[in-house]
């Protein structure tokens, strides 16, 4: 038997609304991007966390999906202020390899299907030598 003093949390509570049912006035999206995983890290790997509230990330672009509800983007990641950034739709844990030993910044920038920035989020860290 459960014990009645515990409370589950719903799949509303974890997943967010459903994508089926328009939202009247949406809250502002909001982007969070974690340091990078130490482990990966002190091998050269730079993997990064993120999530996003009141906003979906899907490869859906465009001025159409503008409309959707609830509301669609997707991030622009830019290393070390190139003057070049890669797109990523996927939801997951962002990925960079290849950096050199050293320090380095990534800029997350959460857009909209337009490629309209909403907000953005900049971590440093650095990437030890791993000879």
């Amino acid at each position: 038997m459960a014990d009645a003093s515990l409370k589950f949390l719903s799949a509303r509570d974890v997943k967010g609304p459903s994508p089926l049912v328009v939202i009247e006035n949406e809250a502002e999206p909001r982007l969070v991007v974690d340091d990078p995983l130490p482990e990966p890290l002190s091998h050269g790997r730079v993997f990064i966390q993120y999530r996003t509230e009141n906003i979906r990330i899907v490869p859906v672009f465009g001025k159409g999906a503008l409309d959707v509800s609830p509301r669609i983007g997707h991030l622009h990641i830019t290393v070390d202020d190139l003057p070049w950034h890669f797109v990523d739709a996927s939801g997951e844990t962002l990925i960079v390899v290849g950096l050199t030993p050293g320090r380095h910044r990534i800029l997350v920038e959460l857009a909209d299907p337009t490629h309209g920035v909403i907000t953005s989020e900049t971590i440093e860290f650095v990437v030890p030598n791993t000879d």
